[in-house]
């Protein structure tokens, strides 16, 4: 039998909202601005630490909208152009530069390569195929021999995740949400009838809401568990290896190396940080207990990779490492939808692709709770139901890479 919190003590309730929003970080911000820019102002977010403190802070801060699923491809596009209009529409830059993203294939994958590019260019991404020289002249130095084709977008590049989080909360707070840090949500509250309608706070207190929206992360399971909602969510472990050349790197395109299963990108000072992109054998972890430095295997690994793509570095060397955790769905794409209780709706497993779509969650999640349909362009919301699982029936690329299938 499903166990239900349930109101105990009417004179614990605090305060009453139209939405919750369980999560500071990047998505839950996200969201929080854009019900706000919608004229949804009634809203408050619950943060258990500081901002931005859980995995957002732990982001490579990647963009590019290169997917084999269109609604993923489209919504990093739509997040792509808030992204470089970030000084017009939230009044910050958020740290994002066009430096450019590369995929670089080998010959088992050249035609994966060219229907992706195809099916992005179908939803209006700027993406083209490009030669040896062209990805020569655009990374200088790359060891290019056991490539055999690229696909590259100018607008693509990096950013930071952590300042898009904070800039989001800056806005969402100019219209009128309020954001509240250590601030704990110890679980729901529900009807007997299932319906959830609000929060438990760690100190007992209570927050009632029309919708509570989940958007925890890693830590979002455990609260859906005690609604009754089972999401099979994991932490999956990312580690991260900075590197220095001996000179600061110029400015180069962010390389997806799927031939060597890593990826590259330049860090503002010059340095380079290295991510796998071999999901083969994930770690799952406790997200609030694991290991926050590289694996020496790990860094020998990244080391190994590097060496055999840059070969003419004039001195390397390993300047730091870190580790953060990927919340990841069984198809490595994020539930975005209601929940099988009412007045819960799931923003969460994002499996690494949260920051670049951020822009587009928060109008997505924004869009289904007030009017239950989106206008974004070329996005599918089914696509990211929860049901999708028991369906049989999960988000999957539609030309998948061999090796490298998982966060594609």
């Amino acid at each position: 039998m499903k166990q239900r919190s349930t109101t105990r003590n009417r004179s614990a309730v605090t305060e009453t909202h139209s939405y919750v929003i369980v999560g500071g970080g990047l998505e839950g911000l996200a969201i929080a601005w854009s019900l706000a820019d919608r004229g949804e102002t009634d809203v408050v977010v619950l943060e258990r630490g500081t901002l931005c403190s859980g995995m957002t802070g732990k982001s490579s801060g990647v963009v590019r909208c290169h997917y084999g699923a269109p609604s993923l491809a489209a919504m990093s596009w739509y997040g792509n152009d808030v992204f470089a209009r970030a000084g017009e529409i939230l009044d910050d830059d958020l740290g994002f530069q066009q430096c450019g993203y590369v995929v670089g294939v080998a010959a088992n994958n050249i035609e994966p390569l060219r229907a992706n590019v195809a099916m992005m260019q179908g939803v209006g991404v700027d993406v083209q195929l490009i030669d040896h020289d062209t990805m020569g002249s655009l990374w200088p130095g790359l060891n290019l021999e056991d490539f055999a084709a690229f696909a590259y977008e100018p607008r693509g590049g990096r950013g930071e995740a952590y300042l898009a989080g904070m800039g989001f909360a800056a806005a969402a707070r100019k219209r009128g949400v309020r954001i509240r840090q250590s601030t704990p949500v110890a679980s729901l509250l529900q009807h007997a009838s299932g319906t959830v309608y609000g929060v438990v706070l760690a100190d007992g207190t209570e927050i009632h809401s029309e919708t509570v929206i989940l958007a925890a992360g890693p830590w979002t399971s455990a609260l859906a568990a005690g609604a009754g909602v089972e999401l099979d969510i994991k932490a999956q472990r990312a580690q991260l290896v900075l590197i220095d050349q001996g000179v600061p790197t110029p400015v180069v395109p962010v390389l997806s190396d799927l031939s060597g299963l890593a990826y590259i990108c330049r860090e503002p000072n010059g340095e380079l940080l290295v991510g796998n992109s071999d999901h083969s054998a994930p770690e799952y972890i406790d997200p609030d207990h694991y290991a926050n430095r590289a694996d020496e295997s790990t860094i020998e690994k990244v080391v190994g990779k590097l060496g055999h793509r840059l070969p003419d570095m004039p001195d390397p060397r390993v300047t730091s490492s870190y580790a953060g955790a990927y919340d990841v769905t069984p198809d490595y794409n994020p539930i975005i939808g209601p929940a099988p209780v009412d007045g819960l709706f799931l923003a969460a497993g994002f499996s690494g692709h949260g920051y670049k779509i951020s822009p587009a969650v928060g109008k997505l999640v924004a869009d289904l709770v007030t009017d239950g349909k989106t206008d974004l362009p070329n996005v599918n919301p089914r696509d990211f139901r929860y049901e999708r699982f028991a369906e049989g029936d999960p988000l999957v690329s539609l030309h998948p890479y061999a090796g490298a299938g998982e966060m594609r």
